[in-house]
């Protein structure tokens, strides 16, 4: 029985056409195959005994980076947190991502991440644990996941460089435990990558047609996490199978097609299912212009990400269209100090093995799989850092986590080739050792480099560890590799490795600094307290726990403010979080707190502004209106129709203050009703929050 040739860092079973072992050759001790679960715990017979050992550990350390002190940041940002505990209250909700449970109106992005932990409260409870649990799962599974994709053809050792280099990623770290969206995009672009290179490897049509239809899949409901930035991988995925799948070009094609088909059915439904629901009976889909999730996709979400515009700007300051929180636009934004220490720490050393990886594959076959590896991740890597690099409109740093398994795939898929490459004799080996030294000592120079401008002397020894240990390693790797002696060539490896380990030193310690902080808000930002970064990020304080001993509220909060919770961790000046309105955490809330929760309308109160009204949500248990959404300008309910509600008994207060669009609404319908209500309403103080009784006449 004939067998197909096995290629390197492939699986080494061949199978014959009923799937079973082929015949060993005669006189040799056939081995019983381990059943399913046993390869999963132990892997194959004929893997390296370190290998599943090491996916373990590999594993087990995922786990405790992304569980450890989970809570330490309360429930992140109260935005989605809200929206999450609405869902627990209302399926409704639930399903259409609405910010309060009443469907006033949707949260700026599509649900899904809000549906895996809305699932996640309604079966533990909500809390701040609940919240971030799947968030931290994803990223478990987003490590194995980039791991077992470049070990199919790279090997074991390459599979867990790339998912330990996914692991020591700060903005990873951070946003893995935090309760964006991002988490769930970044898990399901991986595993849409995985589906690609399993359809490309496999020489079987259906299978490979399969494969193709579940990377489609994966990518729909990327666009219905966070619409189209799922889709910045898909250059790199369609060239790669275009170019390097095993079928003629027509089956190829049509594959492609198949795969857009079903990444529009998987998305579509959705769309689909929100045209044509009653608008009165869901809420208003925010960030929209009218009402129109597709819209949402294409304007606030799409275009306006990438050109700007309104509600779209990027921060209102800093240099150039863009600026502000992200930095100006250009090619090097990826490196500037805002962008930088999230996900850089490794970008030079991708770049540089990218180029050198396709040069060494130039004449390969049309199927070779080391080109097509690079394309399908170097590509997703390209893709990704050019559109965050020239988009106008808002981009926020921690959006880079979606590079992260781009950038650790191709280091992991190049390095290894190139190490393979180095070590042939004469010239050739040289340069490409070189190459090989010189991304491990850019890398450790990288590092160096933010470490001294980031940090603020925070632990300046391990920029040193880095810098000398990488610089020596990568040169006794060079040298020690010119030798074809068997000892020299175990030694010079051995250097490499001890450089390499060096080199990502200051990015694992500022990923260990990041998850021993807390993060909170709308624009979190990785890294230790000295660097300015822990609990970061505007709209909200922590939220879901106790203050922590020692600690006392901040003060009185300013009149228009929304309460804060209760408080949980320590905030990085070591006093208790404050909340949306920055002032009292504890007496201020609960007087406002008991009001809201005395109520039985269908909305406790109405609020200018969802940062507002989520904070409100978050502190009580009742529904309570955004009127004018994240930006304060949506017009989700019109004056009339306020005015309605209010005849109704739908609302019982308005509260004053508090949204992005200003103290009472500066634009839209907010501006109409809150002139509205204080022309017929008194106004009172409730724990230093001005409030109108809209029952009274």
């Amino acid at each position: 029985m004939t067998t197909l040739p096995l290629l390197r860092g492939s699986r080494p079973a061949a199978l014959d056409r009923l799937g079973q072992r082929a015949e060993e050759p005669t006189g040799s001790t056939v081995q019983p195959r381990r059943g399913r679960t046993a390869r999963i715990l132990l892997g194959d017979e004929s893997d390296p005994a370190w290998a599943r050992p090491g996916l373990w550990a590999l594993l087990a350390l995922s786990a405790m980076v992304y569980l450890w002190n989970l809570t330490n940041s309360g429930y992140a940002n109260d935005f989605y947190a809200a929206a999450v505990k609405s869902g627990t209250q209302s399926w409704t909700a639930w399903l259409f991502g609405s910010l309060d449970s009443a469907n006033a109106i949707t949260v700026d992005k599509p649900p899904a991440s809000l549906w895996v932990m809305g699932l996640s409260a309604r079966l533990f409870g909500f809390s701040s644990f609940s919240l971030l649990l799947p968030q931290a799962l994803m990223g478990i599974g987003t490590v194995a996941t980039v791991a077992a994709a470049v070990r199919r053809w790279h090997g074991h050792a390459a599979g867990l460089v790339a998912g330990a280099l996914v692991l020591v990623t700060p903005v990873a770290a951070m946003m893995f435990r935090f309760d964006n969206p991002d988490a769930m995009l970044t898990l399901l672009m991986s595993l849409a990558g995985y589906c690609v290179v399993r359809a490309i490897e496999t020489s079987r049509g259906r299978t490979a047609l399969r494969w193709m239809v579940a990377a489609g899949a994966a990518i729909g409901f990327a666009f219905l996490t966070k619409m189209l930035q799922g889709m910045l991988v898909l250059p790199g995925f369609v060239l790669a199978y275009a170019l390097a799948a095993p079928r003629s070009i027509r089956a190829r094609l049509g594959h492609l097609l198949a795969a857009l088909l079903s990444m529009v059915v998987s998305a579509g439904w959705f769309v689909a299912l929100v045209s044509l629901w009653p608008a009165a009976r869901r809420a208003y889909i925010g960030g929209s212009t009218n009402n129109s999730l597709w819209e949402l996709a294409l304007g606030y979400n799409g275009l306006g990400r990438i050109l700007g515009g309104a509600g779209n700007g990027g921060g209102g300051q800093g240099g150039g269209p863009g600026g502000g929180f992200s930095g100006s636009t250009g090619i090097t934004r990826m490196f500037n100090s805002q962008f930088a220490t999230e996900t850089s720490w490794f970008l030079p050393a991708a770049l540089i093995l990218l180029l050198a990886g396709l040069a060494a594959r130039g004449l390969a076959p049309r199927t070779d799989r080391v080109r097509a590896s690079l394309v399908v991740w170097g590509g997703w890597m390209v893709s990704t850092a050019l559109v965050l690099s020239f988009m106008e409109g808002t981009v926020h740093t921690y959006y880079a986590i979606a590079l992260t398994p781009g950038i650790a795939a191709t280091i992991a898929v190049a390095g290894r080739e190139l190490v393979e490459q180095g070590r042939r004799e004469g010239a050739v080996g040289i340069v490409w050792r070189t190459v090989v030294a010189l991304a491990v000592a850019v890398t450790a120079g990288w590092g160096f480099h933010l470490l001294e401008t980031s940090a603020d002397g925070w632990n300046s020894w391990l920029r040193w560890v880095a810098l000398v240990g990488g610089l020596a390693g990568a040169l006794a790797y060079l040298v020690l590799g010119i030798s074809q002696r068997k000892q020299l060539q175990t030694l010079a490896l051995a250097a490499l490795i001890a450089g390499s380990v060096a080199a990502v030193t200051p990015a694992a310690a500022w990923t260990v600094a990041t998850v021993n902080v807390g993060h909170t808000g709308s624009m979190p930002t990785s890294g230790p307290a000295v660097a300015g970064s822990a609990m970061g990020g505007m709209g909200g304080g922590q939220r879901g726990g106790t203050p922590p001993t020692g600690t006392a509220p901040t003060g009185t909060a300013p009149t228009g403010t929304a309460p804060t919770g209760t408080q949980q961790g320590q905030s990085s000046t070591g006093s208790a979080p404050t909340g949306n309105g920055g002032g009292d955490a504890e007496q201020t809330s609960s007087a406002l707190t008991e009001l809201l929760n005395s109520t039985s309308s269908r909305w406790s109160a109405a609020v200018i502004g969802d940062q507002t009204a989520a904070g409100y949500i978050l502190d009580s248990d009742t529904a309570v209106m955004s009127i004018g959404g994240w930006s304060g300008s949506d017009e989700n309910v019109t004056l009339e129709q306020f005015k309605a509600y209010v005849a109704n008994g739908d609302i019982s207060y308005f509260i004053s203050g508090g949204g992005r669009g200003g103290p009472g609404g500066d634009s839209g319908s907010g501006a109409e009703i809150s002139q509205w209500v204080q022309e017929n309403f008194t106004a009172k103080t409730v724990g230093g929050a001005t409030v109108y009784d809209l029952t009274s006449s």
